[in-house]
């Protein structure tokens, strides 16, 4: 039965390569991957072994002899992104009252869909798709249903992952909150910096609280609420920097509230298959296959989550 909503669609078969230009703005527009804090793996066809390396006790006293020393330990961690899908069926019959129908030619099965409202459809879908794709990668719980693991039941399972226990985040906290984040990061990162460097991946919620912490110059320690002054003494009024002890911090609109994670980007995986021929995407005009007035549209694609090193990953969660 097509959805009960006046919408159109043109007819088309779009397969492989050529649906990269309209399946990656959806997919590769989400927040999370727009940012460079994961690394992007754009085609994997099946799934992706992501090589990790561990070295230890290679510096040793000079001699006049060769002698071995130190270990190199190689291990693999298994990308497989989830096939996942968008299917909409739609009816011409809802543009017959409508403004578009003077748009329309052809015969009443053959009838076209306006092409405005054609391209309105796709993008509208691509932006609907990228938010629930952004959420996905940090909430995501299975692979299946129409969902995939995320990064944040990653992290929970990974034993290795420096754990930060937290609370519910206010204004007059967020400051000492997101201290105890920067005092977790190991050593091996905290001085990485620049566009792989480390970073505090916070999400809507609790940058704002930073904002306005920042503003008032709230904080509150030992149960006590000081107001030590707003930054640049200007109150609430403009952005403050995102920005804490040097550290970027960078808003990922999946995140949720009350979860911070401290990483490189190297550390943190994300996996789809956009720019393979299992990508599709396909408009179905359905009336010379069964006469009826409805369009298909039709979107495959995978997605999928993985992160190494976690002994290098700060994870914090109330």
């Amino acid at each position: 039965m097509a959805t009960s909503v006046p919408n159109g669609i043109y007819t088309g078969n779009y397969a492989g390569e050529k649906a990269a230009g309209y399946i990656a703005p959806a997919v590769l527009s989400a927040n999370t991957l727009a940012q460079n804090v994961v690394t992007v793996h754009e085609n994997i066809a099946y799934r992706l072994n992501v090589r990790r390396m561990t070295t230890t006790g290679f510096l040793q006293a000079g001699s006049c002899d060769f002698s071995d020393s130190g270990t190199v330990n190689l291990a693999d961690v298994v990308l497989e992104p989830t096939e996942l899908a968008v299917n909409l069926e739609l009816c011409k019959k809802d543009f017959d009252n409508q403004w578009e129908s003077l748009e329309r030619r052809g015969s009443w099965l053959g009838q076209e869909v306006p092409q405005d409202f054609q391209t309105f459809l796709v993008d509208r879908l691509n932006a609907l798709t990228a938010k629930d794709i952004e959420t996905k990668i940090w909430q995501g719980s299975a692979n299946t249903g129409g969902d995939f693991i995320g990064l944040f039941s990653r992290l929970a399972a990974d034993s290795d992952v420096v754990d930060v226990s937290g609370t519910t985040i206010t204004d007059a906290n967020v400051i000492p909150e997101m201290a105890k984040v920067v005092d977790a990061i190991p050593e091996a990162i905290y001085s990485e910096r620049g566009e792989n460097g480390v970073k505090i991946l916070v999400g809507i919620k609790t940058a704002k609280l930073y904002q306005r912490a920042l503003g008032y110059g709230l904080i509150t320690q030992a149960g006590s609420t000081y107001a030590p002054g707003s930054i640049g003494n200007e109150s609430v009024v403009g952005a403050k920097p995102l920005d804490f002890e040097g550290i970027p911090i960078v808003v990922c609109n999946g995140m949720g509230d009350n979860k911070m994670v401290a990483s490189v980007p190297g550390n943190l995986h994300f996996g789809t298959n956009v720019l393979t021929d299992f990508t599709e995407m396909e408009i179905i005009d359905r009336a010379p296959i069964d006469g009826s007035r409805n369009f298909r549209f039709v979107q495959r694609f995978t997605c999928g989550t993985q992160i190494t090193n976690g002994a290098e990953i700060v994870y914090y969660t109330a």
